[in-house]
């Protein structure tokens, strides 16, 4: 399928997250090409998520593999000198909640600073693992929800005040061979 045209924050929104599921799936299939049936994972919860007949799933999957996972920076894998980081940062009006904290080595922390999670790993050319980037884009889909700027033109997003630009969610992800699904201690 081509990728749709993106009008909406939801469009846009809801495109980003389809693309994780795809990836997610053919990485949990262990494949290094997408199949068939990954597009249409996509193409359906798009399409879901577009018409309003499915919804992301609620961030308590996330939660309990914060809870359960070896406790190292959700960033580069690091086990060393960790403390909290917020995904969207406070500064630029991020929530001091358990869904927008995660865990960062002090040499990540530092040199994200107060710059939003996607802005900082584009401004390193980097991309960040499909779960981190999961838990981010429900953040952002419920921040818009709650906004009630779901319907709002995308080119209109930087108008609205929110916390993050939205435009910079990923919608076109690096082959499969260079995702992660979670920055493991062992792949630092």
């Amino acid at each position: 399928m081509a990728p749709p045209t993106i009008i909406t924050i939801r469009e846009h929104i809801a495109w980003s997250y389809a693309n994780l599921a795809r990836a997610d799936a053919a990485l949990e299939d262990g494949v290094v090409e997408y199949q068939r049936v990954h597009h249409i994972i996509r193409q359906r919860l798009y399409s879901g998520l577009v018409s309003g007949r499915m919804s992301m799933r609620s961030l308590y999957q996330d939660e309990r593999l914060k809870m359960t996972m070896p406790q190292a920076c959700y960033y580069c894998g690091s086990l060393d000198h960790l403390a909290v980081d917020h995904l969207i940062p406070r500064i630029e009006g991020g929530a001091d909640e358990s869904d927008n904290l995660i865990w960062a080595c002090r040499r990540c922390n530092s040199s994200k600073q107060g710059r939003d999670m996607i802005e900082w790993m584009d401004a390193k050319s980097a991309f960040p693992s499909i779960l981190l980037l999961r838990r981010y884009v429900k953040i952002v889909a419920r921040h818009c929800d709650a906004e009630e700027c779901m319907e709002t033109e995308l080119s209109r997003a930087g108008e609205l005040g929110l916390p993050f630009d939205v435009s910079l969610l990923p919608t076109v992800f690096p082959p499969l061979a260079e995702l992660r699904r979670w920055m493991y201690p062992a792949e630092a």
